[in-house]
Formats: C-alpha cells, structure tokens, sequence
C-alpha cells in the first residue's frame, strides 16, 4: 500500500520502500507494549517514565510505517507520519514532536525536566498509537 506523502519521502531518501514482516510489527508491538506497561509504574521516577512512554512511542509509530511497506531510521518522521499512516490527528503529532524535543534535550544536553502534564500527555498518545496500531490487523503480502 503506497502513501503519497511517504513516497515523495522515498524519492529524497528520507524513507525506504520495504515490504514488512509480520514478525518484525509483531515485536514492534511486543516492545510497544512492554515499554508502555513499565511506563505505568508509578513508582519510578517521571524521567523514567517519559524515556519509557516515548519509546514505546516509537515503537508503535514505526510499527504503523512498517505496515505500510516504508522503513525510516528517523525518528520524528515516523511521527510526523502518522496522519498519513494511522490517520491521527495534529494533537498527537503536536504532543509527539515535544516529547522528541525533551528526549533530544536529554540524550544530547543532560538536560531532562518533565512535567506531569507532559507526562500524562504522551502516555495518553501513546494509548491512541496503540489502538491505531491494533486496528490495522495483518501485515499486507507484499
């Protein structure tokens, strides 16, 4: 299944064009959903939480381009992409593009404040991705 937005991605080499396996989204969702259930562990810390919240973020945005026969090796634009592949709207991509910015202020400044509104937002983003994600069923035979 070809996405126009996606393809002109193909064509500047942001994004590959390759068929998924339905063992490679089955453990995308795996990790997904591990990394989101420890993410509900109130007894860690927020840093802690948000790190886990987000990857399982990734997990299920990469699943959804997997899905759809792309591959990406960035990160944001298996968010931004998510209109395209999960149909979601521009609050998720909103709450997910700050989320990328507080993990980048982490990972590469050492700087890592989150709030518990930032915290809640992602989580609740995350459970969206998740249902998107299950509504999609079996990879498509390539």
């Amino acid at each position: 299944m070809t996405i126009p937005e996606l393809e002109n991605l193909v064509r500047v080499g942001q994004v590959k064009s390759e068929p998924c396996a339905q063992s490679e989204f089955d453990g995308l969702l795996r990790a997904g959903s591990t990394a989101m259930a420890d993410a509900r562990n109130a007894a860690l810390a927020p840093q802690s939480r948000f790190a886990l919240a987000y990857n399982a973020a990734h997990a299920f945005a990469l699943a959804a381009v997997r899905w759809h026969g792309y591959r990406s090796h960035n990160r944001y634009i298996v968010f931004q992409a998510l209109p395209h592949t999960l149909g979601l709207g521009a609050q998720i991509t909103r709450v997910l593009s700050k989320a990328h910015q507080l993990r980048n202020l982490a990972e590469y400044e050492g700087h890592f404040d989150v709030d518990r509104e930032s915290l809640a937002d992602l989580m609740s983003a995350v459970e969206q991705l998740r249902i998107g994600v299950a509504k999609l069923g079996p990879v498509p035979r390539a």
